[in-house]
């Protein structure tokens, strides 16, 4: 009787491929950053916090978010230390997402 070679399974048919993992990473950063704004927004009274709070409800996308960051750090104005530390929380997350490269130097390329 002859036996053929059979090809290996493939197990790896289900698992989620580099794509996959970056695209749930990306959501999961901009859930964080999200609800670090509803946090932020919650604290506020007023007709302007109103509007801010439908909006970041409204956001679908990190640059929704980054683009309501001055209406935002200016309604968290104050020395209160509870705005200070929401602007602070803010502030954090928004580096987070959007944390710019830093530039190459002599002591990082060896």
């Amino acid at each position: 009787m002859l036996t053929t070679q059979q090809a290996p399974r493939n197990f790896t048919a289900g698992a989620p491929t580099g794509d996959r993992l970056a695209a749930i990473a990306a959501r999961r950063t901009f859930v964080a950053l999200k609800l670090t704004f509803t946090d932020a927004v919650a604290a506020l009274e007023g007709h302007q916090a109103q509007w801010l709070r439908q909006q970041v409800r409204a956001a679908e996308d990190p640059v929704d978010l980054w683009l309501l960051r001055a209406p935002l750090f200016s309604q968290l104005a104050g020395s209160q230390p509870e705005r200070r530390e929401l602007r602070q929380r803010v502030r954090r997350a928004l580096e987070a997402v959007f944390a710019e490269p830093q530039p190459s130097t002599t002591f990082s390329s060896v």
